[in-house]
């Protein structure tokens, strides 16, 4: 949408757009931009939630008043929870626990990825397609370069001319894709919130994600930096987190 938008600027029409995915609207530099922390699908934060979302489109529209661009603004305020239903969360596949050691951790992803695998492929059935496949052709593939941030030595980026920032973006997209699609297809007809809850609570995936957060604090990459920020875990669970004892 960024990219299109620099098309139709150019014929005297301005534009403004909303970004669930920082880096990415800020390397294409559209000429107004709203980003949003909320799950990726929902630009507006949550449905039937028509305050909230008129917040959101007014802060999109006032980028109008700008008087220069490229602009890419931060909303300020989480997304309000989903109504609450009547049942929990209950996931056909329960997870041991992972273990905290890198090695163990990257282990326990990669038997989570097998264990969803036919739910996935249910979902995959299902729809007809996959949202997953940015980083490399499976999730394998990304799960193998997020592990290589657990261990000693990470990988560099197997495509020429890319950050190793965006390189861990879309492996780690690529491998939250897999669980959620996987969850979906799941007996119950899950809600999108209930499915976060269970990814960010309960999964070893979320583990390595916060794993890689920290090595992004520490890391000297310039391109690893905005992943320790909000564009890797949501603002949401990082206040959890901190709000801990």
């Amino acid at each position: 949408m960024g990219a299109l938008g620099h098309y139709i600027e150019r014929e005297g029409v301005a534009t403004a757009q909303i970004s669930l995915i920082r880096e990415q609207t800020a390397a294409i530099r559209p000429s107004r931009a709203l980003w949003v922390p909320f799950m990726l699908g929902r630009p507006f934060g949550a449905p039937n939630e028509p305050g909230f979302q008129r917040r959101v489109l007014q802060s999109l529209l006032s980028l109008f008043e700008r008087p220069a661009g490229p602009v890419l603004e931060d909303f300020p305020e989480n997304a309000p929870d989903s109504a609450p239903t009547d049942s929990g969360f209950a996931c056909p596949v329960s997870f041991a626990a992972a273990s905290t050691g890198a090695g163990g951790l990257a282990r326990a992803l990669r038997d989570e990825i097998a264990q969803l695998a036919p739910w996935y492929d249910l979902a995959r059935k299902r729809r007809g397609r996959s949202t997953v496949g940015v980083f490399g052709a499976t999730v394998e593939d990304a799960a193998n370069h997020v592990a290589t941030y657990l261990g000693d030595k990470p990988d560099p980026p197997a495509v020429a001319g890319m950050t190793a920032g965006l390189a861990v973006k879309r492996a780690c997209d690529d491998i939250k894709a897999y669980y959620y699609e996987a969850a979906a297809a799941q007996p119950g007809n899950l809600a999108a919130k209930a499915i976060d809850e269970w990814f960010w609570r309960d999964t070893a995936a979320a583990q390595a994600f916060l794993a890689i957060r920290e090595i992004c604090i520490n890391s000297a990459d310039e391109s690893l930096k905005p992943l320790a920020k909000l564009s890797l875990i949501p603002r949401s669970v990082i206040d959890r987190l901190s709000a801990k004892p």
